[in-house]
């Protein structure tokens, strides 16, 4: 072949490529539903590493699962319908098991329809892919280290005879177990909980049939065949729970009592289990008059053993009385008077919480016949007191979590004694490793003050296990800014954060050593810009020798001891370089600590080039050792439990994530096991990002990302989106998958239809949160203009929630933005303070004096600050035309402002539309929503950035008669 041949092929070769790139289709939203692309969380390995499953398929569709091999490439797809379910290998990494549900457009008839979808349950051979297909199961476990058994559980389809009350219909239905190798398999019928122990040895199940007859629990040794009855019942059996070792389990009996509004439960522990012997405890604190008169076990409880098996762990919580065969009226009152005297001191605010309940609920006592006081209607209402500790809302809101509360206990068996570890002021507690004590925060004495202001404070008691005594450990301890609080592996220390440094709070004797103070760094976070005082950099925990703790400074990585006398770097100065450890990557499942006998892994990132990578810290190494780092952003990092093979994932801005494998412990030979996204041959993606960097307003160097658009040439410029929330540039390596948003906004179809998205960051100074995403966004776009890329006639702004807020606020300090969306816009900063966080029901004061808002008081103390800060105080100024979206049951910006914003820009007849979807939260929710508010959206910025023809909704009013209509020819 000549030269000019060689010259004129490759000139051909690249004209093709070309061509190809340049007639790639933008993705419009109509495409959405059929984009394919694997569900990343639903990725799973055998333990020995060599296989690896994953589904995959359409937004909208039927789906397949995909079983592939890691060191070859033998795949196998099956169709798995219309939805995503559960699958799992087994322990010997032999079969694989997964359901088959009916297709996409099945499933939807049969929810509209609200008929039950039944699936099928495939267990596939991993040798030779034979497969075994069971129909109508509804669950499955293997039988762990033991590998042989699988047990399957049937839906129930038989309906209860005529005449039987629902009550009496029992849940179980039939279980089979099914060996794996020999095929053989015998049923258990009406089975309603199981559970294999950890060696596969034993499956404990439950029996729960029509009328309770027969129920109980039961032991089925797979060894033998030898099937144990440990107790037989006209109750209900459930939550069998067995301990780590698979020696023992525990478990609850319900059972209707006439005295009690709802079914008395039982505690069960069972354990030295040999055979056919085993030893079995039975507990329910009412006959043995321990458990706090009124409470009882709770149903929401699920016990289980302690290591050294003397002691079960579980809840108790309130019970009611029946009620009164002569009035009619419940026994609440009895209950909460003899509450007062009782080991539980129940607070006064909680006792009211509970005996307001029915008012709360919006429901009116009922009448009784023949008594003139009871012949009188109370009034439905709610009583908001100033001394409330939790506003009324708040108490409203979370009454199911307060009724279904429980106060952590435990039962010392042998002693059959009851001991209370919590009450109404420390609810629940952590326990230590050993499980000889535990510590619990009382919030009691500053919750009044925390849930004004948000700045949350506790007295740390550590408890004895035994005793259930307490002592207090740290007085009125900051939580806002505090790390996590943990114990030493022996419980002999307790790492917590106060006032800029790391303490460990020695259990023994109470003797409190600051290990940070000497160390030539600062453990206060410096990105965080909240009203916090001296917020915490995050540590990773204690070692297994129970010796050190690793803690991370703003970049480095130190290794500090318990008694704070030594400590040592595990990174070279990388503050310097601006690289720091952004996840400690648990890759050994069985170890609760961090082994420094063995390899650990931990992921960086680079806050200067954000790029990502993986730093291994060697077996006995007192360095980390960068492994990788590149222009990716790294998910998931783990190991095969036997074996050392690892697998990761890494993606780019404009490459979707996929599943990588190596062997090599150093990482420097990789496979590449997915091919994530196939739509994006055929479609035009973004064609990469910039990083740029800018100077602020208040003189600090920041940056923002630039995604360019799909048909990025070099030296033009384009119609671009400034999309803002707080610090975005870490997201710079991140994919966008096109889909519909529940804000509206997705960056993969903007870019792929000829726009820039512009993300900075935005950072805060206190008192001033618009001002400062003034200062910070406006020098961003100036600094993206100067790059030639972003078009400055044609750029737009969009935020949603807090970036709402901050897109209100901007379009009434500058003209920069051609157009703008806002969504779920807090628009006053002084009506919004008070006003109701409904989906809390707590206020937004506390969100204003120690979260996003970012001031420091309150309006009548912060006048000028406060208004300086809302859009609706600027008003006059918008020039830009802009849409807001806000939803009638925004539980957490208020509906109120963005209808105060529009009515105020409607009154100065400034362009403005609202949209308002109905019944929808702070997020749309409902998919017909957001394809239309995605649609929308585009529409509006097309016709002001693009030029296009003006949308109907957005240049003509809107009749309310022919809404419906309009509605209706916009559909798809």
């Amino acid at each position: 072949m000549n030269i000019k041949t060689l010259l004129f092929l490759c000139f051909q070769v690249a004209g093709l490529a070309t061509y190809a790139q340049e007639n790639k289709i933008p993705i419009s939203w109509k495409d959405i539903p059929s984009w394919s692309y694997i569900r990343m969380n639903s990725v799973q390995y055998t333990n020995d590493g060599k296989w690896t499953a994953f589904v995959s398929g359409p937004t909208q569709g039927d789906l397949s699962l995909t079983l592939r091999k890691t060191l070859d490439t033998t795949t196998y797809n099956y169709k798995i319908g219309g939805e995503v379910n559960p699958f799992e290998f087994n322990y010997n990494s032999k079969y694989i098991a997964f359901f088959e549900s009916p297709n996409y457009k099945d499933i939807k008839a049969n929810e509209k329809a609200k008929k039950p979808i039944s699936k099928k349950l495939k267990i596939v051979s991993l040798s030779d892919t034979t497969s075994t297909v069971f129909d109508n199961v509804q669950s499955i476990q293997f039988s762990n280290e033991d590998s042989k058994w699988i047990a399957i559980r049937f839906s129930k389809t038989t309906s209860r005879p005529a005449g039987q009350p629902s009550s009496e219909s029992g849940k179980g239905s039939d279980l089979l177990l099914y060996h794996l190798e020999n095929k053989k398999s015998f049923n258990l019928g009406n089975v309603s909980d199981f559970k294999f122990n950890k060696s596969g040895q034993y499956i404990a199940y439950t029996v729960d049939a029509d009328g309770t007859n027969g129920n109980g629990i039961l032991l089925l040794d797979l060894k033998t065949g030898l099937t144990s009855i440990l107790q037989n019942d006209k109750a209900n059996y459930s939550k069998i729970n067995w301990n780590k070792e698979g020696t023992a389990f525990a478990l609850l009996k319900s059972k209707k009592d006439k005295n009690y509004k709802e079914p008395i439960y039982t505690l069960i522990g069972v354990k030295n289990i040999k055979g056919g012997q085993n030893d079995l405890f039975t507990y329910t604190g009412l006959d043995e008059d321990q458990i706090t008169s009124g409470y009882g076990i709770s149903q929401n409880s699920i016990p289980y053993w302690s290591k050294d098996l003397s002691t079960i762990f579980f809840g108790i919580a309130k019970i009611e009385k029946a009620e009164n065969e002569k009035s009619g009226e419940a026994k609440i009152d009895s209950v909460a008077k003899d509450s007062t005297n009782q080991k539980i001191d129940l607070a006064k605010d909680t006792l009211r919480s509970d005996s307001t309940a029915v008012q709360i609920a919006g429901e009116r006592p009922k009448k009784q016949n023949g008594d003139n006081k009871k012949d009188l209607e109370k009034p439905d209402m709610i009583i908001w007191n100033w001394q409330d500790k939790r506003l009324q809302s708040s108490q409203r809101n979370q009454l199911e979590s307060d009724k279904n509360y429980m106060v952590m206990s435990s039962l010392y068996v042998n002693e059959n004694r009851f001991i209370s570890l919590a009450d109404s002021n420390i609810r629940s507690i952590v326990l230590s490793p050993t499980q000889q004590i535990g510590y619990g925060l009382d919030f009691k004495p500053y919750e009044f003050e925390s849930n004004l202001n948000g700045q949350v404070y506790a007295d740390l008691y550590i408890i004895d296990v035994k005793t259930g005594s307490r002592k207090l450990g740290v007085e009125k301890l900051y939580l806002n800014a505090t790390g996590s609080i943990k114990f030493s592996p022996s419980a002999d220390y307790l790492l917590y954060y106060h006032d800029g440094n790391y303490y460990t709070l020695h259990i023994a004797t109470s003797v409190k050593t600051n290990i940070t103070d000497k160390i030539p760094t600062t453990f206060i976070d410096a990105f965080d810009d909240h009203n916090v005082s001296k917020p915490a950099t995050s540590n990773f925990g204690w070692t297994q020798d129970g010796k050190h703790v690793l803690l991370k400074d703003n970049y480095d990585l130190w290794k500090v001891s318990a008694d704070g006398k030594t400590y040592s770097s595990l990174t070279s100065n990388w503050k310097n370089q601006k690289l720091t450890t952004s996840r400690y990557n648990k890759i050994y499942e069985d170890d609760d600590f961090i082994d420094l006998k063995k390899d650990q892994y931990f992921t960086l990132f680079d806050d200067n080039t954000k790029q990502s990578g993986i730093a291994l810290l060697a077996a006995n190494k007192h360095s980390l050792e960068v492994l990788s780092l590149a222009d990716v952003s790294f998910g998931l990092f783990n190991k095969s439990k036997h074996g050392d093979q690892f697998f990761y994932s890494k993606e780019k801005s404009n490459e979707s994530p996929e599943i990588f494998t190596s062997t090599d412990k150093f990482l420097k030979s990789e496979v590449k096991l997915t091919s994530n996204t196939p739509d994006m041959e055929n479609f035009a993606f973004s064609s990469g990002s910039k990083l740029l960097s800018y100077v602020n307003d208040f003189g600090d160097t920041l940056q923002a990302t630039l995604f360019l658009p799909a048909d990025y040439v070099a030296g033009k410029s384009y119609p671009t989106i400034t999309y803002i929330y707080e610090r975005l540039t870490d997201g710079t390596n991140s994919y966008s998958n096109p889909a519909f948003p529940g804000g509206g906004f997705n960056r993969a179809v903007y870019n792929s239809n000829g726009y820039a998205v512009l993300m900075p960051d935005i950072t805060y100074k206190l008192n001033d949160p618009g001002m400062s995403a003034v200062a910070c966004v406006v020098p961003a776009v100036k600094a993206a203009i100067a790059t030639g890329i972003v078009d400055p006639d044609k750029v737009g702004l969009q935020g949603h929630s807090w970036g709402g807020y901050q897109t209100s606020f901007l379009i009434t300090q500058t003209d920069i933005f051609k157009a703008a969306v806002a969504g779920a816009p807090l628009t006053n900063m002084i009506s919004m303070y008070s006003l109701i966080y409904w989906n809390s029901g707590s206020t937004n004061q506390s969100i204003f004096e120690s979260s996003q808002g970012r001031l420091t008081s309150g309006y009548w103390d912060n006048w000028d600050a406060f208004a300086r800060n809302s859009p609706i105080y600027h008003i006059k100024k918008v020039n830009t035309p802009l849409v807001i979206m806000h939803n009638d049951k925004d539980g957490a910006v208020d509906y109120t402002q963005g209808i105060e914003y529009f009515n105020g820009l409607r009154r100065l007849n400034k362009p403005v539309v609202m949209l308002t979807y109905n019944g929808e939260n702070h997020g749309l929710r409902k998919e017909v929503n957001q394809k239309d508010y995605a649609v929308r959206m585009m529409e509006f910025f097309d016709h002001y950035l693009k030029a296009t023809e003006s949308p109907d909704w957005w240049s003509k009013g809107i009749d309310y008669i022919d809404l419906p209509k309009h509605l209706e020819e916009r559909a798809f």
